[in-house]
């Protein structure tokens, strides 16, 4: 793969350190977080590729990339890096950074599960599985997946079919209306 290189190299990664707080030049690629990553074999750049690429200036690569998305936030990675970078922490602002400029994310559905998952909490104050489960099957335009399931799992216990609310369930719904990373995305473009 051919990069090309502009004379603002170091932009990109200023920004995410702005976000992130974290200088990615002190990556030195000894590959450690990429050797211990539960996901990198599902991924298209591994985090040490990842981090490379943010030091190259390759915004629009690694903003369209699936890696951001797949990682799992085990926090493996930031744990073996022996320059203590926090390398979930970087899957975790290009995903936000990704999401501010209106880049579509390129794994939808872990952004649908997200988003039905912390619905789900806001509206109840707590998970409800069902309401998650649909929600989720509606976004991604799937809405009869595992219909056949809800029956039976109805039936043993393991669904509720109405939401159980917590008590100050508005405190929840605080912390949701306070935090930035919950305010309305720009209008969504193609990169």
């Amino acid at each position: 793969m051919q990069l090309k290189l502009d004379n603002n190299v170091s932009q990109f990664a200023d920004e995410i350190e702005a976000l992130s707080g974290l200088n990615l030049y002190d990556c030195y690629q000894c590959g450690k977080c990429s050797a211990g990553c539960p996901v990198s074999q599902f991924t298209q750049e591994s985090p040490t590729r990842l981090i490379r690429l943010i030091q190259l200036n390759q915004k629009e690569t690694v903003l369209n990339s699936k890696t951001p998305y797949l990682c799992a936030s085990c926090s493996t990675c930031s744990e073996r890096c022996p320059m203590e970078i926090d390398v979930a922490k970087v899957m975790e602002t290009v995903r936000i950074l990704a999401s501010r400029e209106g880049v579509k994310p390129a794994v939808k559905e872990v952004v649908n599960f997200s988003g039905a998952f912390l619905d789900s909490v806001k509206s109840n104050g707590r998970l409800f599985e069902l309401g998650m489960t649909i929600s989720f099957n509606l976004r991604n335009r799937t809405p009869l997946k595992d219909a056949m399931l809800g029956p039976v799992m109805l039936q043993k216990g393991k669904l509720g079919l109405f939401p159980q609310s917590i008590k100050n369930k508005e405190k929840i719904k605080n912390i949701f209306n306070n935090s930035s990373y919950f305010e309305p995305k720009e209008e969504k473009k193609e990169h």
